[in-house]
């Protein structure tokens, strides 16, 4: 039971924990982001080091960290994107009467620097650990990849639960590129598949667990990772939300907003502007179904008449709009 007990509660807490402070850091202010890729670009190349340096440890110990290292290599590619450091070409929604192929294009182009970035990094982690007898991270790399590429095709022909509570808010452009529908053609072949392939790989692992310590920990990583992948594509089908698991990795998103309400597009009554803030547009700044104010002001000229000025003002204090007004000749008292 320690065999492959242990590592599937391990590979199920490191997968929590570190989807959860993604969101975290990836909700905070935007001024804190080069700081989080920084630290996270630190740990990218210790997590290369690391396979390397333990690519021939066929212990126990050796699968942990091969596995860890994989997990964080992967947790920077997915940084990064969240991030808005390395998306795609594409920064804008898909026309509403894009369809067909040329809708998949935009879709591919919108997230084609993510694909090459996970690629190179693909690449490189083949690299650190070939010829060496521990894959552990190579195999953990590779099925975070073709499952995340899974998730992705089918969220783009179209599920019924799409998950956009977890893309961020300058990411919200790519909402265009997911489709809302029961099912599609794609969904019982991969599921199918994965489950599979992650049973056979589990009988494997049973089989090892008295003989090969080492293999039966890598087996038990991988296996969960696809058991916890497999269930994530479930939970894009059925009516049920997993925001509850991460709902404390969102809460910055929440803190965010109630310090600065102009992340969700509108401002508080009275709010002064900090030094840093946009500017207004003109169309931000006029409200033209404001009902006006009017005010009078009468202005003496030569000769005993009085000039009258009709001004409208908006009920927004900070603009004032002057209309036209007929200018009128008052009568001097009598007496």
């Amino acid at each position: 039971m320690a065999h492959y007990g242990i590592p599937a509660l391990y590979t199920l807490f490191v997968w929590w924990f570190s989807t959860g402070v993604i969101l975290f850091l990836d909700g905070l202010p935007k001024k804190t982001f080069p700081y989080s890729i920084a630290a996270a670009a630190v740990l990218y190349v210790l997590a290369l080091w690391g396979i390397t340096a333990s690519s021939h440890d066929m212990t126990v110990f050796g699968a942990y960290c091969t596995f860890t290292c994989g997990l964080i290599v992967w947790g920077f590619n997915e940084i990064t994107f969240l991030m808005g450091y390395v998306t795609g070409p594409r920064t804008t929604p898909c026309p509403p009467d894009c369809k067909g192929w040329r809708h998949f294009v935009h879709a591919v182009e919108a997230i084609l620097y993510h694909e090459i970035g996970i690629i190179v990094s693909a690449v490189l982690v083949t690299a650190a650990s070939w010829g060496e007898p521990n894959q552990v991270g190579t195999w953990t790399f590779m099925i975070l990849w073709l499952m995340r590429l899974s998730t992705k095709l089918n969220i783009f022909l179209g599920v019924p639960n799409l998950t956009e509570e977890f893309l961020p808010d300058h990411l919200a452009y790519m909402k265009g590129y997911f489709r809302k529908r029961p099912m599609n053609w794609l969904f019982p072949f991969t599921v199918t598949a994965s489950t599979v392939i992650a049973t056979v790989l589990a009988v494997q692992a049973s089989q090892l667990a008295a003989t090969d310590p080492h293999q039966a920990a890598g087996l038990t990583f991988v296996v969960t990772l696809m058991v916890l992948a497999i269930l994530e594509h479930w939970f894009l089908v059925m009516p049920m939300s997993v925001v509850p698991l991460w709902r404390w990795g969102l809460k910055s998103r929440e803190w965010f907003r109630r310090l600065d309400p102009r992340r969700t597009g509108s401002r508080r009554a009275g709010a002064a502007s900090e030094p840093g803030d946009d500017a207004p547009t003109a169309a931000a700044r006029t409200d033209t179904t404001a009902e006006p104010v009017h005010r009078a002001r009468r202005v003496k000229r030569p000769g005993g008449t009085t000039l009258t000025v009709s001004l409208d003002r908006a009920t927004d204090d900070c603009v004032f709009r002057a209309h036209p007004a007929p200018v009128r000749a008052a009568v001097p008292p009598r007496g």
